[in-house]
């Protein structure tokens, strides 16, 4: 699978992207996510392997307990196709605005 698939799949559900926007103001513990979040330890861990397979995030063990934090670069497939989808856009929009201006003439 492609990564720009694993990340849109990893931040299609709600619940991923509300960790991972909590995620994005600082490290947090998987037991501090399950409190915030009111879900199951269960779930929270798996939505983190998700996040963390799309390269989204990363895990720091410290004893028992895993620490996670966003991985800054994870983001970048997600860029790098709205980039290339906006600069056709920009282009197709910009033949519609001359096309209209001339049905207008």
């Amino acid at each position: 699978m492609r990564r720009e698939d694993l990340v849109f799949r990893a931040l299609a559900d709600p619940s991923r992207r509300a960790i991972y926007e909590r995620l994005t103001r600082g490290e947090a513990a998987v037991k501090e996510l399950t409190a915030q979040f009111r879900i199951s330890q269960p779930a929270v861990s798996q939505h983190l392997a998700t996040l963390r397979k799309a390269g989204l995030v990363r895990e720091r063990r410290a004893g028992r307990l895993a620490y996670y934090r966003v991985e800054p670069k994870g983001l970048e497939p997600l860029v790098d196709w709205i980039t290339h989808y906006q600069a056709f856009w920009h282009d197709r929009l910009g033949r519609l605005q001359a096309l209209l201006e001339e049905m207008d003439e």
